[in-house]
């Protein structure tokens, strides 16, 4: 079998403004088969980000459940987001499921694992993939110590994560949502 690698998406939120960005390649063996991949979306009346890594069939199933959640709990992002870990966890064919995703609000971020867990991330950031710990080291160290946007945070840690890792490139999709 084919083994499938790539993905590098993050998420930012720094005041008003929030932001996710994944890259666009999708590795199969030792080979790019798609350097155009679409991994971000806005979803739920374009009020909520999602981000996707692994099985790009899992992840669209992931995807397809979660913004049901989304209509039947009127966009509660929490409910909807532990409604989905819970079916995720418990569900016979969705546990065998290998995806993750970030999802995000003007209020929250969340990490949903395979495993049925959702995390909220300490700090206003978070990524997942393989190249999720560059991105996210790039991005605590400029949320830290600048006042760069959450979006300009985004494009230059996914910039030096598409150096380094060999699994993301410079194709990068940015979604973005600003509150007043």
């Amino acid at each position: 079998m084919n083994e499938m690698h790539g993905t590098t998406i993050l998420c930012v939120k720094k005041g008003d403004n929030l932001c996710m960005a994944g890259d666009g390649q999708v590795t199969m063996n030792e080979m790019v088969i798609k350097h155009t991949a679409r991994k971000v979306r806005k979803v739920y009346k374009d009020s909520v980000l999602v981000g996707f890594a692994g099985a790009v069939a899992d992840a669209f199933a992931l995807l397809e459940r979660f913004e049901e959640k989304l209509a039947k709990y009127s966009g509660d992002l929490e409910r909807s987001s532990y409604e989905l870990a819970k079916d995720w966890r418990t569900d016979k064919i969705l546990r065998k499921l290998e995806a993750m995703m970030i999802v995000a609000d003007k209020h929250d971020i969340f990490l949903l694992s395979g495993s049925g867990e959702v995390i909220r991330p300490d700090e206003p950031l978070v990524a997942i993939g393989s190249g999720g710990g560059y991105a996210y080291a790039a991005a605590r160290a400029l949320y830290e110590n600048t006042e760069l946007s959450a979006t300009e945070i985004c494009k230059l840690s996914m910039n030096i994560a598409s150096k380094i890792c060999i699994y993301t490139n410079d194709n990068i999709i940015f979604e973005e949502i600003t509150h007043d």
